[in-house]
């Protein structure tokens, strides 16, 4: 392949033979998808989209961008691409740090594992190099310890471990692959897919080697602007002046709070009276020891902390984010910042994603409350001892953790209340209630892994547009409107996916910024609108893949506790989320029919 930036060449793993391929990059694959998510996504399709998620025959794909180990901001990450045992559709989820930079360095765009290894193993990839090996030793082991023993093995320096905890090795539908400790590819049970195949771990041990552009003097003058943009003081993304530099992700939850856009008690309430305790601003004030960074990132949202009293005294962790926070705070009624430090905290080590856990635990919360749990004991709102107990129980598959290990759906249906999960596709939503920021909740509907705030981020617009000033600002309980917000967002985001950028330079860069680094880097001519098409046949494909394993017409829903139980609190008293409204105006600037891609379509994207 011609094209700069790659190092063209993806390792193709059979685990049952033990066998390690080397292959070039296609270069049309290359040219329609680019690389990270989209790639990932291609891989799955011609695999064979109907594979059952936790067969063999499903592929477990680690890949990299074109922009990935080079100078272009936010560039550390990494796309984790399967097709998910928690939905049944394809989905893909990103980690930050050093590991997908590392990967680029070592010589690699991607890693593609299919089969079942006979017995634990693990990848070490090391100059130009994989090796499979076997991790014996540490299967059974949580993610720090695992780490631990990788460093002591192969030393700290230069070196990347990213692994799964027990949750992946008992096949926790929601478990995931952690990186660097604390950073996760969290959505979706990537990890679980793991477990399934025994592969516990992916060490890689390279050099820094700055990728170089293909034209180095358009490279520079974009990155220049790029770099300009990021630094602009009037952004979130201000180093130590923008509020996601110094109050990291968990910014939003006064935000989210004061507009009555914050889930809590299991969605039963829009705001929740402790969400100051769980703030970015009370970590901040009381808790923060570090601010570590990922590679290329002059933001450094990460927010290291350690607990000084209580029961979990000397608790050193990485990273209260706003969306596990809110999922083992708000949404459980718990308002104690050290017991959501230590269930993160716990999740990471065990492997389990910290969104998705926090939903069976406040299913079982909600089922306690209203006398539904029929002998499975209780598990009371803010109870912080008994949520560590019940969580290491499910990463175990033990008793009641046996159930909850499957999911929302899977408890809610145990308690025989299925309308106790606030699940689409099978997926628990994040930190936004759809009542108060009503873009979002189409959002949740219309994305292609299942519930998420990441396929089209539209609280950028609806909640930090209004407080802290980009240049997008939108009514965040104003539905019109919102499906043409999403069918742009959706396709920003799938090609940044791609490139694989950090979402936050989506908050300072524009799209033609994004055009410029690539068609430097590459070589290939490139504009907004050439970017904006890839991210559309990108979601597009993933619609497709779901479309052929039987999300179809009318897939595209919420619990209806979003459309028909209104708001009782904050800013979006009174208001529910008109998502039929939004799926009309969504599905005429997609051209599906009723969340169906057409054939034209899928000819018009050059997908078939």
């Amino acid at each position: 392949m011609k094209l700069g930036g790659y190092a063209n060449r993806i390792a193709w793993v059979d685990l049952t033979a033990g066998n390690v391929e080397f292959k070039p990059v296609p270069e049309d694959d290359a040219r329609k998808y680019i690389g990270g998510r989209g790639l990932g996504v291609k891989f799955v399709f011609d695999n064979g989209p109907k594979v059952d998620a936790l067969s063999p025959d499903n592929i477990l794909c680690f890949m990299n961008g074109p922009l990935t180990g080079s100078e272009a901001n936010l560039s550390g990450r990494m796309a984790v691409v399967t097709k998910s045992p928690l939905t049944g559709t394809v989905t893909d989820s990103h980690h930050g740090g050093w590991s997908a930079a590392r990967l680029r360095w070592a010589g690699f765009d991607g890693l593609v594992f299919k089969g079942k290894a006979a017995k634990p193993t693990y990848a070490y990839i090391h100059d130009d190099k994989l090796e499979l090996l076997d991790a014996s030793e540490v299967w059974g082991k949580g993610v720090h310890d695992t780490i631990k023993h990788f460093q002591e093995k192969y030393g700290e320096k230069d070196l990347t471990v990213i692994t799964i905890g027990t949750a992946g090795e008992n096949l926790v539908k929601f478990a995931c692959w952690i990186n660097e400790d604390d950073r996760a590819s969290g959505r979706g049970g990537t990890g679980c897919v793991g477990g399934s195949k025994n592969l516990k771990a992916i060490v890689v041990k390279a050099k820094k080697k700055i990728v170089k552009a293909a034209d180095r003097d358009k490279w520079k003058a974009a990155h220049t602007k790029a770099l300009a943009e990021i630094m602009d003081e009037r952004v979130v993304t201000s180093p130590r002046k923008g509020g996601l530099s110094v109050y990291g992700t968990n910014v939003l939850m006064n935000m989210t709070n004061v507009i009555g856009g914050l889930p809590s008690k299991n969605s039963q309430f829009t705001a929740f009276e402790g969400a100051e305790k769980i703030s970015g601003e009370y970590v901040n004030d009381n808790i923060l020891v570090n601010n570590p960074t990922c590679h290329a990132c002059p933001v450094a949202c990460k927010k290291e902390v350690e607990i000084k009293d209580g029961p979990y005294k000397g608790l050193h962790m990485e990273s209260l984010e706003y969306e596990p926070a809110w999922s083992l705070g708000a949404n459980c009624g718990n308002d104690d910042v050290r017991v959501v430090a230590k269930m993160i905290d716990t999740c990471n080590d065990m492997g389990l994603d910290a969104i998705e856990t926090g939903h069976p635990l406040s299913i079982y919360m909600e089922a306690s409350q209203r006398g539904y749990t029929n002998g499975d004991g209780k598990l009371a709102w803010g109870d912080g001892a008994k949520m560590v107990e019940v969580t290491g129980k499910i990463a175990r598959r033990e008793g009641i953790g046996n159930v909850m290990a499957d999911g929302a759906n899977a408890t809610a249906a145990h308690f025989g209340h299925p309308e106790l999960a606030m699940t689409c596709k099978g997926q628990g939503i994040p930190a936004y209630d759809p009542r108060g920021i009503k873009g979002m909740g189409l959002g949740y509907a219309t994305s292609n892994r299942g519930a998420c705030h990441l396929r089209g981020y539209t609280p950028a617009a609806e909640v930090v547009g209004n407080v802290l000033g980009p240049s997008t600002v939108a009514d965040p309980l104003a539905w019109k409107g919102k499906g043409e917000m999403n069918f742009i967002f959706q396709n920003v985001h799938a090609v940044t996916d791609c490139l694989d950028v950090c979402k936050f330079a989506t908050f300072a860069e524009s799209l033609d910024s994004f055009a410029a680094q690539y068609e430097a880097m590459t070589g290939v001519k490139s504009d907004a609108g050439h970017l904006l098409k890839v991210g559309e046949r990108v979601y597009n494909l993933e619609r497709h893949i779901n479309n052929l394993n039987g999300f179809r017409e009318g897939s595209d829903q919420l619990p209806k506790r979003f459309t028909t139980e209104a708001s009782t609190m904050g800013g979006s008293k009174g208001h529910v989320c008109e998502l039929d409204d939004m799926l009309v105006e969504y599905y005429d600037k997609r051209g599906w029919v009723n969340g169906v891609v057409p054939e034209s379509k899928l000819k018009e994207l050059e997908i078939i």
